[in-house]
Parts: C-alpha cells; structure tokens; sequence
C-alpha cells in the first residue's frame, strides 16, 4: 500500500488524527536515527562530510519526483548510516547508497520508475542486481521499517490545536510549516529531536510568521500543553528552527481582523497574485532548487559492493 508521509499508519487511515495520533507518538523513536550517529556527526568533520554528499546525490537523483520522495530516502540514509555506517566512504559507494535509498522511496510511495531514471550524473551505473544487494542491506538496518513516520505525520494535528477558521490561512500554515520542515532536514542539529518536536516546532515557527504577534502566546501555550510534547525540547528545537534562512520571512497575508479571544482567526485576506506568485514557497530548500538532473558518462558498476 501506498505510503503517504502525512498518514503513515495507513491501517488506520479513516481514522486519523484521533486514533493514530496516540500510536505515531508511540512509534516515532524507532524512525529516529541513533544518539551515537547523531553525536558522531556533531564530532567528526568527516562525518558530516559523508552525510552531505550522499545527501547531494540523492537531491540529484530525485529531483523530478517532487520534494516528498527525497524526504523519504534522506530519512532512510540517515538511519541506515547510524546503523552501519560507511565503512568506505568512496564516492561510488555512497552513490550506491544514495541510488538505493532513492529506489526504496520510489518503491514505498508507489512511484513509476525505472532504474535509469535513479542513475543520473555522477560518473557511475549500476547494475539491477547491485542496487537489489543494497536495497537488502538497507532494509536489514532499518529492521524493514520502511512506513517512516516524519514530521510530516504530525502537522495536521498541531495546526487543530489552534483552531483556525479559515481555510486559506490554515493552508498557509500548513505550507509554511512544511517549507520549514523540508529546510530542518538538512540541518543535523535537529535530528536528535523526535519527529513530532520538529513538527510542533515548525508549526510554532510559522505561525510566528504569519499570524499576529498578539495571537502567538495563545499558539504557543496550545502546543506546549499537549501532553505528547516535551516543552523542553520544544523550545530548544524551535530557537533552532527560527535560525532556519527562509526565503521571504513575510507574512503572504493582509489581515482585516484578528479575535483576540483565544486562538480562533476569523477573518484574513490574501495579497494580490503577483504577490503570491513572488512568495511561492521553496518545494525543497535550496538543494532541489539548484539541481539541474544532468546527464553524463557513467562507469558500469557490478556487484559485489
């Protein structure tokens, strides 16, 4: 079955948020990469290297499948490296990697494909049969956890502590909070949060964007009385999202009128087109944004790896 990122427990599709909410907070920790590998990457210059790279490779590899599916393979990269790690970190192996991580994505969210279109520039090809070994080795590490739950799976549930009215203002909350969470990725201070901390930090973030200041106390206490949320961490992560460059800190909306009796927006009016169309949010940070899917030479690579 299809993953969708927003609803990972597809099981319990029809009954999300209510029911599967309590289950995603259960779980999230087993999507989550090691404490090791995180304080590895805050230690090691070479570490982070790695990281970067493969992440690269991936943007490359994937920039015509939208920004949701190298989400997906950067969450697999970043747990499978705090599982095995690379003991060689020659270049074709992480392409290898990176390739493969690409391809599990492509897999899980049902995404027409074909191994060619996973090759790209890099001066590297693979053969079916090496890429299935690593696949292998990948789904081994993650212990065949595939359905990752993200920050993703939690947005939905903190914008509906807010109460917003409105549904253009809830779908730029939404698209804020996602751009902001899209950003966090690349950023590896943030992985020792739990996936929900992002979310409700990139939920507060935007809404510090976009909504009256007079409105975000009520916001913030909203989020920070949820009992799934660790305020401690909140707040360290979201002094660190806020850090986060985006591209246009201002709001895209003109508001006429706020309640200021608790959280409740009543009225907001969007900027003109033109507006809008100078404010489209950035689908991917700036990694996608560069990448221009080259073609090259490529060398032809055969197991064993």
């Amino acid at each position: 079955m299809e993953l969708d990122l927003e609803n990972p427990l597809s099981n319990v599709n029809d009954l999300f948020p209510a029911a599967s909410t309590p289950s995603l907070f259960l779980l999230e920790s087993h999507h989550m990469p090691t404490l090791y590998y995180i304080n590895t990457l805050k230690a090691t210059h070479l570490d982070i290297s790695v990281r970067r790279e493969a992440i690269s490779s991936i943007s490359q590899l994937s920039c015509k499948f939208g920004p949701f599916l190298p989400y997906l393979a950067i969450t697999y990269l970043d747990r499978f490296l705090s599982s095995q790690g690379v003991a060689q970190p020659n270049t074709w192996v992480l392409r290898l990697v990176a390739i493969s991580c690409v391809s599990l994505a492509a897999k899980m969210m049902k995404t027409d494909f074909s191994l060619a279109d996973f090759q790209g520039d890099g001066g590297f090809m693979f053969d079916e049969q090496t890429v299935e070994r690593m696949e292998y080795l990948i789904l081994g590490a993650l212990k065949w956890r595939m359905r990752s739950i993200t920050p993703f799976s939690f947005v939905s549930f903190f914008i509906s502590l807010f109460k917003v009215k409105d549904p253009p203002l809830k779908q730029a909350l939404k698209a804020r909070a996602v751009e902001i969470i899209f950003k966090a990725q690349l950023d590896t201070k943030l992985l020792e949060f739990k996936p929900s901390t992002i979310a409700a930090s990139a939920v507060l973030s935007a809404s510090h964007q976009l909504f009256d200041g007079k409105q975000f106390p009520s916001f913030k206490k909203a989020i920070s009385s949820c009992s799934y949320v660790n305020k401690e961490n909140m707040v360290k992560c979201t002094n660190w999202v806020e850090e986060i460059p985006m591209e246009g800190s201002e709001s895209i909306w003109d508001y006429q009128h706020i309640s200021s009796s608790g959280s409740e927006i009543t009225t907001v009016t969007p900027r003109t087109e033109g507006d809008m169309k100078r404010r489209k949010i950035n689908d991917y940070g700036t990694i996608i944004k560069t990448v221009d899917c080259p073609v090259s030479k490529r060398v032809l690579i055969h197991g064993p790896f």
